[in-house]
């Protein structure tokens, strides 16, 4: 076990090594600066302005300086209120803080730091993309149950025609559907913004139904799979009932295939959630990251592109770690996927 996760852990901290090393490679690598979309400057005020963020320096030096000052913590006694918002993270310990990940500041907004932003606004995508998946759960679940319970029967037919209409509409599309249904049309629900319950109800299936569609086929194909096995037959066999052979017997093996996507599926949902706060008008990251790829805002873009990739590598370690509670012939000596 112990073995496992150390493993693991350096394959998570390569794998977002790797990622900050092509985010930071192709961000520079793009045509144009953070400060070139403004007014044309005298030279002398650009190269002030670069020397000022450490633009003027070889892009190794850019990239380590800003990899020590997001990976290397630092023990502070006293900090100031700017010190706590340059960091994301702030432990106090005794008469000292333990400070860590430090983003740096936003070019474009520069009142405001990077940790600002993402303590402003990535609750919200976070919480959006949590209740999307709970949805998805919820729904995907009972009707992949249902569907391969029912199979060749109208219970199964009428699973997999909603699960194939999930699947195959976009959230860019589905959102303005339910909006023009359930906000312009019936006006039972607001159409945007964020804060009460109604108005996470549109935002949320928009984004959880495309989910739900997918984790009802794997979970129909697994259970279709797992009810064909010779010891759920051996089962059948002995007079078990067919509620205690798929409560007890089938289902905890046929949720491996659908564990496997829950980590993936959750990053995808956060970062998907960009498209669906855009639609409704909601104050998350996905307004700031946009705005920051546009405007080459370099510290907001690996910020949120770090910050992602560990919530994606963090799910995949959760995963592999719920496979042995779920199957424990996978075991920890060879478990894993990458």
């Amino acid at each position: 076990m112990s073995t496992f996760i150390v493993r693991r852990l350096v394959s998570m901290i390569a794998v977002l090594f790797s990622v900050s090393i092509v985010t930071f490679l192709l961000m520079h690598a793009a045509p144009g600066g953070p400060f070139d979309r403004e007014k044309k400057l005298p030279p002398a005020v650009m190269d002030n302005i670069n020397a000022k963020f450490n633009l003027d320096d070889p892009l190794v030096t850019q990239y380590l300086r800003y990899m020590s000052n997001v990976v290397i913590p630092r023990l502070t006694t006293n900090p100031t209120t700017a010190d706590l918002s340059d960091h994301l993270i702030n432990v106090r310990i005794g008469d000292t803080t333990l400070q860590w990940m430090n983003f740096g500041p936003s070019y474009k907004s520069q009142s405001r730091t990077v940790n600002d932003i993402f303590r402003d606004n990535l609750p919200v995508s976070f919480t959006l993309g949590v209740l999307a998946l709970l949805v998805a759960i919820s729904i995907g679940l009972p009707a992949g149950i249902v569907a391969a319970l029912g199979h060749n029967r109208w219970p199964d037919f009428i699973a997999t025609s909603l699960a194939v209409m999930g699947s195959s509409l976009p959230s860019i599309v589905l959102g303005p559907l339910l909006i023009i249904v359930f906000g312009l049309g019936w006006r039972m629900l607001p159409v945007s913004g964020w804060g009460t319950a109604s108005q996470a109800i549109l935002p949320v299936f928009t984004l959880g139904l495309g989910s739900a569609a997918l984790i009802a086929r794997l979970t129909r194909a697994s259970l279709l799979e797992v009810l064909n096995e010779d010891y759920i037959r051996t089962a059948r066999a002995k007079g078990l009932r067919g509620n205690r052979i798929v409560n007890v017997h089938a289902l905890k093996n046929a949720m491996i295939p659908v564990t496997t996507v829950l980590g993936p599926l959750f990053a995808g949902l956060v970062t998907g959630s960009f498209v669906v706060e855009s639609v409704f008008g909601i104050p998350g990251m996905g307004k700031y990251f946009v705005t920051s790829i546009n405007d080459r805002d370099y510290p907001v873009i690996m910020g949120t592109v770090l910050l992602f990739a560990m919530v994606l590598v963090i799910a995949n370690f959760l995963v592999d770690l719920a496979y042995g509670w779920l199957d424990p012939r996978i075991g920890f000596g060879g478990a894993g996927h990458d």
